[in-house]
């Protein structure tokens, strides 16, 4: 055998030990767990043969509690590159056999790596994590691991897209830098975040409670809105999140990418023209617009199960990605509150930093009353909302199907704070409240019920119509709701080309 044989051969042979991770024992075992390893979900996530592996030979450098013993290369955490249909990402997954996938600072220094790569390339960085949290062995060298990836996290934010997958365990400090990413998903059963554990709560409080009710996916996406997407199994959440990546662009300075379709946009739909109840209190699905307008019926909401009185996601329209707010009168009337305006404010703000025109449903109540509201600070999170459609500079468009009473058709991407156009349904109703509501107020003195019905009905005649801000200017065009659509494509059209620059600051101070 010559001397260059050996050296492959070598070669060979530490590659695929470094493929092993932590064994074939711990890989069934994640198996039997309902889990896939490292690799395996990087050969489901990206497209075939596309992958390039980075620091394949990396190992960790520590010393103490004999970990100099114990070696296994790679280190935990599986780095590299490929493509989602032909497009460029950086990728990480964390391997649960090898140290639990515990974060050491080698570990930490290969996925800084990738993501500095990914902000000099402008591509989207995205994280599979599975890990039992920092490596214990290393103490303050793990930590400061950590805090360099949040740090990067922080630079990294608004000039690439960053995507989580929690796939496993996520507990402690390992949870801030999936927090800082745009979306985070997470799978049913198999999957969970919590700062500290059930163990340490059960110690400090008292309080009893499964790692599933604590931090698992339901949780997330329902109750503390800390997730956006929800899975089934593994597959799932990796075609999810190959899905997701083909709505947004790569990076701050690109546009999405554009889909062709064969879905005219010059197409009317009859059906529309009964999704709006004649009867103003009468609840109905505002998805059944957004699916009905968008390219082939494709609508990708983002927290389906968290604030659902208010609905946001993305959708095509005539190829082109846009980004849906919508109040949704199936679910608390539609009405604001603290979590869908905070919901819609972050939606908000990522379609403005990745230039994703912005398409905005309203039939909204008003704001939800009452002293949980109050003291939980309505005022500042409803605010948020206010600023993020405020600042955002992409293409702004709106559409009133029905209700936009007081302070809340302000907030929802009106003409006053920088809404490019907006249109409005015949059946919409634009005024500082509801006619009885006014009619008490305006009238209270009147008794008589056969006089005050009069009066009700002469204030829906003159108020509960979209004419009123017609006149003045607030609404640009009334439609018909069967030529959605097209008017909504249309106004596309007329704003591609908008350039808006916001005064300059180093950074507002949004309300937190």
């Amino acid at each position: 055998m010559s001397i260059l044989q050996e050296k492959f051969d070598e070669f060979a042979r530490r590659s695929k030990q470094a493929e092993i991770g932590g064994g074939e024992a711990r890989k069934e075992k994640q198996r039997k767990a309902g889990k896939k390893t490292a690799r395996e979900r990087l050969n489901i996530l990206l497209d075939t043969n596309s992958f390039v592996e980075t620091d394949k030979f990396v190992t960790h450098t520590a010393t103490d509690f004999g970990m100099e013993k114990n070696k296994i290369v790679g280190d935990g955490v599986i780095t590299g590159y490929g493509k989602i249909d032909g497009r460029l990402v950086y990728v990480f997954s964390q391997d649960f056999t090898v140290f639990g996938g515990s974060l050491s600072r080698a570990n930490a220094n290969k996925i800084l790596k990738i993501m500095d790569l990914a902000m000099k390339a402008g591509a989207p960085v995205i994280g599979l994590n599975d890990s039992g949290g920092a490596r214990i062995q290393e103490g303050v060298a793990s930590l400061g691991g950590y805090a360099d990836i949040f740090y990067q996290n922080v630079m990294a934010s608004g000039v690439i897209p960053q995507i989580s997958a929690i796939l496993g365990p996520c507990a402690g400090g390992a949870v801030y830098s999936p927090a800082m990413t745009d979306f985070i998903m997470m799978t049913k059963q198999s999957s969970y975040m919590f700062v500290t554990g059930p163990d340490v709560i059960k110690t400090v409080t008292n309080e009893e409670v499964t790692k599933e009710e604590l931090g698992g996916a339901m949780t997330h996406n329902s109750k503390s809105g800390v997730a956006h997407l929800m899975a089934d199994d593994e597959d799932q959440a990796m075609m999810m999140l190959r899905e997701l990546i083909g709505f947004v662009p790569s990076n701050n300075m690109e546009d999405p990418p554009y889909k062709p379709t064969n879905d005219p946009a010059e197409r009317e739909d009859e059906s529309l023209q009964e999704v709006v109840p004649a009867d103003p209190n009468k609840p109905y699905d505002i998805k059944e617009i957004i699916e009905t307008v968008s390219d082939d019926n494709i609508f990708f909401e983002i927290m389906p199960h968290y604030a659902q009185n208010i609905v946001v996601g993305f959708g095509r329209l005539n190829g082109k990605t846009v980004g849906y707010v919508a109040n949704q009168p199936a679910f608390f009337a539609g009405v604001l509150d603290i979590n869908s305006s905070s919901k819609a404010a972050r939606f908000v703000r990522f379609c403005d930093a990745f230039n994703i025109p912005l398409i905005t449903l309203v039939d909204v109540p008003g704001f939800l009353p009452g002293t949980t509201q109050e003291f939980g600070g309505i005022i500042k999170h409803g605010a948020k909302l206010l600023y993020a459609f405020s600042e955002a500079t992409v293409p702004k468009i709106t559409l009133i199907t029905r209700k936009a009473y007081g302070g809340a058709y302000d907030v929802m991407n009106s003409k006053h704070i920088g809404a490019d156009y907006n249109f409005a349904y015949p059946t919409a109703e634009i005024a500082v409240m509801g006619a009885a509501g006014a009619v008490n107020i305006l009238y209270r003195k009147v008794t008589d019920l056969e006089e005050k019905a009069k009066i009700v009905e002469d204030y829906k005649q003159k108020f509960a119509n979209p004419y009123k801000a017609a006149e003045l200017g607030y609404i640009d065009e009334i439609i018909y709701p069967k030529e959605t659509r097209k008017k909504l494509i249309q106004a596309l059209e007329m704003t591609k080309n908008k350039n808006k620059q916001n005064p300059h600051k180093k950074h507002g101070n949004i309300p937190l």
